[in-house]
């Protein structure tokens, strides 16, 4: 199954980041791609958090909700949508949101982001829980490929990547594939990005398909990019430093199962 991790410069206005999110979701599909993830908040990289509660949505409607599901259906896209505000009970609080679309067009899986970010020093304070309301549960999916196998995906966004329970509870019912749309800070990135999502692969025995926001943004933040394909023994498979791209690779069933046999760390477990 070809799959493409979309990144993105996302900026402040909401009608900009969607079109130039149809020209990448459109070129994914010219090049095979059956799965195509968009990153964290592709929507909107706002000028500061609140920013978010103006153009929040509920659950069901709405024009970026509408923009999703017509992309999948037009260009029969399995279509992650990165996140995007959706509204909570808290009109202070929206959920940071992924919505899966099928390729008819509807949405058979959404996910709250459950691990909300903090980072406070001297030189850049975030505090996501300041706008965000965090999910409750994990959520999975379950996609059949063009080719008739069946995938089991797991939702993940950004901030989780930090948390390896998250990940072994999807290894634990059967993810084959693990998705992480992120915004991941330029020093944080830096730091921890590759590292993270290689030992997510390499823990779970799992493809990972992490796409990103990646550059100087209109509003002065500077996001790490480098979105990338990671397989399940650890291997970088594609990478995009920075800049809008499409990040293609091909996901093998018969490679994974290869190595959980070689290694059948999964059947090992205690805990």
């Amino acid at each position: 199954m070809k799959v493409a991790a979309i990144q993105m410069v996302s900026g402040c206005e909401v009608q900009a980041n969607l079109q130039v999110a149809a020209a990448l979701l459109e070129e994914a599909a010219r090049q095979g791609a059956e799965l195509a993830v968009l990153p964290e908040f592709f929507c909107l990289m706002g000028h500061q958090d609140s920013d978010k509660l103006a153009v929040q949505e509920p659950y069901g409607q709405g024009p970026v909700q509408q923009f999703l599901a017509d992309q999948a259906r037009s260009l029969g896209l399995w279509l992650v949508g990165g996140t995007l505000p959706l509204a909570t009970p808290d009109p202070q609080r929206v959920h940071n949101t992924t919505l899966v679309f099928s390729p008819q067009g509807l949405c058979v899986a959404r996910y709250d982001k459950l691990h909300l970010f903090r980072l406070l020093d001297a030189a850049q304070s975030f505090d996501e829980a300041r706008v965000v309301l965090a999910g409750q549960a994990p959520v999975q999916f379950t996609l059949a490929a063009r080719d008739g196998q069946t995938w089991t995906v797991g939702l993940s966004i950004c901030y989780d990547l930090r948390f390896p329970e998250l990940y072994r509870w999807h290894a634990a019912r059967g993810a084959d594939l693990l998705l992480v749309p992120s915004a991941f800070t330029h020093a944080t990135g830096q730091a921890h990005w590759e590292l993270l999502l290689r030992a997510r692969a390499v823990e779970n025995l799992a493809y990972v398909l992490a796409p990103a926001q990646g550059g100087l943004h209109e509003n002065g933040r500077r996001t790490w990019g480098h979105s990338m394909v990671v397989d399940p023994w650890g291997e970088v498979m594609a990478v995009q430093a920075e800049g809008a791209a499409v990040v293609l690779a091909q996901l093998d069933k018969a490679r994974m199962a290869q190595v959980r046999e070689r290694l059948p760390a999964l059947a090992h477990r205690v805990l």
